[in-house]
């Protein structure tokens, strides 16, 4: 049996992870399980699968969690140290990176540097981090698979024996697919007035509040775009995103010969997590079997730049490298935030985004202790300027 950490335990990916798991009870033992401040939805995690280590960020809510399981060997850690120590365990082979946001940098991190298996679903890490991010995993000899259904999908796709981070010279272009969210169709006019109730509603996917966010002002496939860059070694210019708005092809890749492949299946986050945990072989998910015929048809257009200006700045933020994914990042998810709390408008996400990028030049982002002081930088640049706008 393997052993597990899920960071992010209690997210739409760890729960969906914790699904899979229970249809294969013989091959992985969850050691730790990792919350932010959701104690209720962890404590029943913990009682079902009884893992050595319970870490609540939150430290108060901590202690709360400790008297709940009182009765049991669990031993409950807190603060983000503590995710760092659960990632590197040396009873863990494999770590699912959950944890949304930057937050999940260290502990993803601390996994690569450890040679773990990294089950990569936090792509705000890798864009963060970038070459520091792969050069650790290829220094300590760790596995990195990619979760995300569009990067599982190109890595599913990619020549035999491939592995992340490696460039292959078969490999022309990929097709990076996005649904278009809620307002692919909604007139541009619109969505000053749009709400974030309508922008968590996602048509196809059942995600976290800030990705939905994400993926409505396509910021997430800006985010995957530059992802996709790391994780395959491939430009920016060879990674063309594709909306198709059924969601059925999660993603394809473009070959020198001419043969176009793609990953098709419902649209469930199952299916990648199954993939990544059973690779290289293959096991039951438990998503329904796509059927074909009741797809029917599939669509794909481009994505319009005007109607979404933050996949514009992803492409533009990553075309600049160094430090400026990073800026990008963090001035997301400030607006984000203030978004989702009503206190900016859904359309000065991309502005306050743009504002806060041109306030940063392009520099080496050649050390972590750069990345993080400039993460820390652009979010407090990105805060005077909500404030500057009068609300």
């Amino acid at each position: 049996m393997k052993g597990l950490c899920i960071l992010g335990a209690t997210g739409s990916i760890g729960v969906s992870t914790l699904d899979v798991i229970s249809r294969h009870p013989d091959k992985y033992k969850v050691v730790a399980l990792t919350a932010n401040t959701n104690i209720e939805a962890l404590y029943q995690q913990c009682l079902v699968y009884l893992p050595r280590y319970a870490v609540v960020v939150d430290k108060e809510k901590a202690v709360i969690l400790a008297q709940k399981l009182a009765n049991t060997a669990i031993q409950v850690l807190s603060g983000t140290a503590a995710l760092e120590k659960v990632a590197s365990l040396d009873e863990v082979d494999s770590v699912m990176a959950a944890i949304v946001g930057a937050a999940g940098l260290l502990p993803s991190l601390a996994a690569a540097n450890t040679g773990k298996t990294i089950l990569l679903a936090n792509k705000e890490a890798l864009v963060m981090s970038g070459d520091i991010f792969m050069q650790a995993v290829t220094d300590s000899g760790a596995t990195l698979l990619p979760i995300d259904s569009e990067h599982n999908a190109i890595f599913q796709c990619m020549p035999s024996a491939y592995k992340t981070g490696e460039p292959s010279k078969q490999v022309r272009r990929i097709l990076l697919t996005a649904s278009g969210g809620p307002f692919r169709e909604t007139p541009v006019e619109e969505l000053e007035n749009v709400t974030p109730e309508q922008a968590i509603a996602h048509p196809k996917w059942n995600m976290g509040r800030k990705i939905s966010v994400d993926s409505a002002t396509m910021m997430n496939k800006g985010l995957e775009l530059i992802e996709a860059c790391l994780l395959f070694n491939m430009p920016s210019d060879s990674i063309q995103v594709v909306i198709h708005k059924q969601s059925i092809i999660h993603s394809m890749v473009d070959y020198l010969d001419g043969s176009v492949l793609a990953q098709m299946g419902n649209p469930d986050m199952r299916t990648p997590i199954a993939h990544a945990m059973a690779y290289p072989e293959r096991f039951d998910s438990g998503v329904t079997p796509l059927d074909i015929f009741e797809v029917a048809q599939m669509d794909f257009e481009k994505p319009n730049l005007q109607r979404f200006p933050c996949l514009r700045l992803a492409i533009e933020a990553v075309n600049i490298g160094g430090i400026m994914p990073t800026v990008l990042n963090a001035a997301n998810e400030i607006a984000v935030d203030y978004f989702l709390n009503e206190k900016i408008k859904f359309t000065e996400i991309a502005i306050i985004i743009e504002q806060t990028m041109a306030k940063f030049s392009a520099g080496n982002a050649d050390s972590l202790e750069t990345i993080l002081a400039t993460d820390k930088q652009a979010r407090t640049v990105a805060i005077k300027i909500i404030n500057g706008l009068g609300r």
